[in-house]
């Protein structure tokens, strides 16, 4: 079975800091993978290389399309990137806080949409057509992650929780093969935590995709991932099911003692 993402001895170098050190991990069509490690370990950064935030200094990054063909995306800037098929959130919160929700999902679908700069300015009926649909396909997502009622509120607005939750949404409406997912669980209340579990296991249902996810919340890594990697300082130190990875003494001592629970 071909990889959705398969990425091969990934290193990233800030002046004489190595943050990545020849990481490769790979992930498969419709599967939930974790990367964990303690603060510090390389996760984010991690990300950002395979998003198209940082040039990786060495290494190979391929990402799968929807035609079957796989594409080198090193070096490919953030958009084209979703472009191929990947999303992504981020750890800190980045919506636009002064539009509507439903805005906001609007704006994700900007990158599968065909009006051009002469089709805004000359409002032709393709374009209007066009625009309909991008609203009608909003509210949809909406009403998909029960957000429906939110549609008019301003996304600062929104309760912590349902701001995270339209995050994800706004990530899901570019169409994406594979989404990221930075921390999503940070801030969140135990209520909060596990209305995020069954969220990103119906995402998984509607739309078929995979999911890479970097999380703190043991339990929630545990409950969701079909395998997980481990990093720290900058090296995989390990890799394997959920089963295997919670009694593995390296993964035990890189948390300094740390209890990974089921």
């Amino acid at each position: 079975m071909n990889d959705i993402l398969q990425i091969k001895n990934l290193t990233m170098d800030f002046g004489g800091l190595r943050a990545l050190d020849k990481v490769s991990i790979c992930v498969r069509p419709k599967e939930t993978v974790a990367l964990i490690g303690p603060n510090g370990a390389g996760k984010t950064t991690f990300f950002n290389c395979v998003t198209g935030i940082y040039k990786p200094t060495e290494g190979d990054l391929f990402l799968l399309t929807e035609s079957g063909l796989k594409h080198r995306i090193n070096g490919l800037k953030p958009n084209k990137i979703t472009e191929l098929g990947m999303a992504r959130t981020f750890q800190n919160i980045r919506l636009f806080g002064n539009m509507t929700t439903l805005e906001n999902v609007m704006i994700g679908q900007h990158c599968r949409t065909k009006a051009g700069v002469l089709g805004a300015i000359l409002r032709n009926q393709k374009t209007i057509s066009e625009e309909k649909k991008i609203i009608q396909n909003a509210y949809q997502f909406l009403e998909q992650v029960d957000l429906s009622d939110r549609a008019d509120m301003l996304a600062r607005h929104l309760p912590y929780g349902e701001q995270r939750r339209l995050e994800i949404v706004r990530a899901l409406a570019t169409r994406p093969r594979i989404i990221l997912l930075d921390e999503p669980a940070a801030g969140m209340n135990p209520q909060e935590t596990h209305a995020l579990v069954e969220l990103i296991q119906k995402i998984k249902q509607l739309y078929n995709i995979s999911v890479l996810i970097i999380e703190h919340d043991m339990k929630l890594v545990m409950q969701l991932s079909d395998y997980i990697f481990v990093l720290d300082y900058g090296r995989l130190i390990a890799c394997g099911t959920p089963e295997t990875i919670k009694d593995d003494p390296k993964v035990i001592q890189a948390y300094l003692g740390e209890t990974i629970d089921d």
